[in-house]
């Protein structure tokens, strides 16, 4: 991607989502809403209260593949604005992006035997459990270490080894689409296998997002400050 392509203060912020649909979750998550008229992404942010080169580092997370921030972008950056961006993502995921896949699963399965939708159904409920206990742990631990070490006020220890769960439910998703992939019987429709295997990969793919945001920002952050305490 060349640099005229990359996310900037200067571009239009309905360029933006032209550039990459993507980032127009990212622009949702980040309380903007999609009125954008001919504003630049600075000027949407800055009427919007949000921390321009923040956004922009989430934005390049989006599109830039294997992005990695250097010290000063990450020194630039809002914790609290970060922060609130995981956690919107948190919702978004629970109220609306699991229940567009369950929908589609549960469309899926219509004309499956009942074998199938057992199976299926654990699956999807495992994966969806163990997701959820990981975003509690996240609004109860992570977070408010973040905005204690923020405010330099006192929280509890650390989220030493929250990264073991990351590893856990890619584990159950990737179950989860390899089973849909690979082993749906005949009558199952391909509309919906398709459109099954759409909200997987999808899903898949903004989660992976979330977690680097989480591990190579939201931790060296917070540690850096920890630091200078």
């Amino acid at each position: 991607m060349t640099e005229r392509h990359l996310p900037s203060a200067s571009m239009k912020t309905a360029d933006l989502v032209n550039l990459d649909f993507d980032l127009l979750g990212v622009l949702t998550r980040m309380g903007i809403p999609i009125r954008f008229g001919e504003e630049t992404v600075a000027e949407t942010c800055r009427r919007h209260g949000v921390d321009v080169d923040t956004f922009l580092l989430i934005c390049n997370v989006y599109v830039i593949d294997g992005y990695r921030p250097t010290a000063d972008v990450l020194e630039k950056a809002d914790l609290h604005d970060i922060v609130r961006y995981l956690h919107q993502s948190h919702a978004y995921y629970m109220d609306a992006a699991l229940k567009d896949l369950a929908s589609a699963l549960e469309d899926m399965i219509q004309p499956c035997g009942d074998s199938h939708k057992r199976i299926i159904w654990k699956f999807f409920s495992d994966y969806k459990d163990e997701l959820a206990k990981h975003f509690e742990y996240e609004e109860k631990a992570v977070f408010p270490l973040a905005e204690a070490v923020l405010g330099h006020t006192t929280a509890h220890d650390g989220p030493d080894g929250h990264g073991e769960d990351h590893s856990n439910m890619e584990e159950k998703l990737a179950d989860l689409k390899n089973l849909v992939m690979k082993y749906m019987p005949p009558q199952c429709d391909q509309k919906g296998i398709y459109r099954a295997l759409f909200y997987i990969f999808t899903f898949e793919k903004d989660l992976e997002k979330h977690t680097f945001i989480e591990d190579q920002i939201l931790s060296p952050i917070v540690k850096h400050l920890e630091a200078d305490e």
